[in-house]
């Protein structure tokens, strides 16, 4: 009973939150739990001498295993509270594609992202089945905005933060990858100039792909740089063993932003490329073209205002310049500079004849 115990006390230690042994065996220094469904071994380690307590034993399987023990609908419970959770404590979400990310890319990126935002990946028709669940229940509208965006591998990443910091973080965590064959080309694939370590038997392989070559020291070099593949297109055969060949890994994956939800709208990926410079320099070009259309039109606002009140004091200038009859402060520069020129430019033109 102690050992039962002891194995109950440390289960909830490591975050297993329900326990559904039958029977527990002990023979040989193996502990076997006796499940509905399977039997589980744990092993006593072999510096240990004692078997009272469960911390002294090692699982043979990984602890994964046992919580998938736990029933389909009892996950399905905690993953709905979860999500719920997270659509309620946040107002930003990312929309990101998972393609070609393995489990422990995906590890890294979750501990990269630790107490600025949350990664939730899991099935689309779940997703679906919460987000509107969640709509109808707190009569909200605006996460339903995200039910077009479930589609294909993607994800949330739930956030109250910036999202270009999060993007950056996103961006970090790429990884090189070689170029398969049928993968699409996620940009454009180039083959360098130079030696290839190839011996010159495999001449022809090279001009099988329109390589440009030459021999050189006893190997193949290539001549001039070489477009092999196309963004957007799929990796065939031949290119993918060239590269492997060559040892160019072309791609890098990881995260890929879809789309960006913010407080009920949803926008493409892209408008995080806007920075506040770029915005400062499209409103500043918006309110120069608004002004000259309302100074030809003759229209006053905002925009027009300082250029009609700096053309009226131009005129005003010009006007007590040419009678010389209004006293004006502005003008006066300007006819003391006209008083010191006249002198000179009449004693000039007796030297001119």
């Amino acid at each position: 009973m102690n050992l039962q115990k002891s194995i109950a006390r440390t289960l909830l230690m490591t975050q297993v939150t329900s326990w559904m042994g039958e029977e527990i065996l002990m023979k040989h220094q193996i502990l076997t739990l006796k499940l509905p469904n399977q039997h589980f071994r744990l092993k006593r380690s072999h510096h240990q001498q004692t078997s009272q307590h469960i911390r002294h034993w090692k699982f043979l399987f990984p602890l994964s295993t046992l919580l998938a023990t736990m029933p389909a609908s009892e996950r399905k419970k905690e993953y709905f509270a979860r999500m719920e959770g997270l659509m309620e404590e946040h107002s930003k979400v990312l929309i990101v594609s998972a393609d070609h990310v393995g489990s422990l890319q995906m590890q890294k990126i979750r501990h990269a992202l630790r107490g600025k935002a949350v990664v939730l990946m899991g099935k689309n028709t779940m997703m679906r089945k919460i987000i509107t669940g969640f709509c109808k229940k707190f009569e909200r509208t605006d996460y339903e905005a995200l039910l077009p965006m479930v589609r294909g591998n993607i994800g949330f990443i739930f956030t109250n933060g910036d999202f270009a910091e999060l993007r950056a973080i996103i961006d970090e965590n790429r990884v090189p990858a070689a170029a398969k064959v049928g993968v699409v080309a996620e940009c454009d694939v180039l083959v360098p100039p130079g030696p290839t370590g190839c011996d010159p038997g495999q001449t022809s392989w090279f001009q099988a792909l329109n390589v440009p070559t030459k021999i050189s020291r006893g190997q193949i070099e290539i001549i001039s740089e070489l477009k092999l593949v196309s963004k957007g297109e799929r990796v065939g055969g031949s290119e993918a063993a060239l590269l492997q060949k060559l040892d160019i890994r072309p791609f890098t994956y990881g995260l890929v932003l879809k789309s960006v939800y913010d407080n009920g709208d949803v926008f493409d990926a892209a408008v995080l490329d806007i920075t506040e410079d770029a915005l400062k320099q499209k409103f500043l070009h918006a309110v120069r073209r608004i002004a000259a259309f309302s100074l030809e039109q003759g229209f006053v606002n905002l925009a027009s205002l300082p250029h009609s009140l700096g053309n009226a004091v131009k005129r005003l200038i010009a006007i007590t310049v040419q009678t010389g009859f209004i006293k004006y402060a502005a003008a006066e520069p300007w006819n003391a500079a006209l008083d010191t020129g006249a002198p000179a430019a009449a004693a000039e033109e007796p030297a001119a004849e």
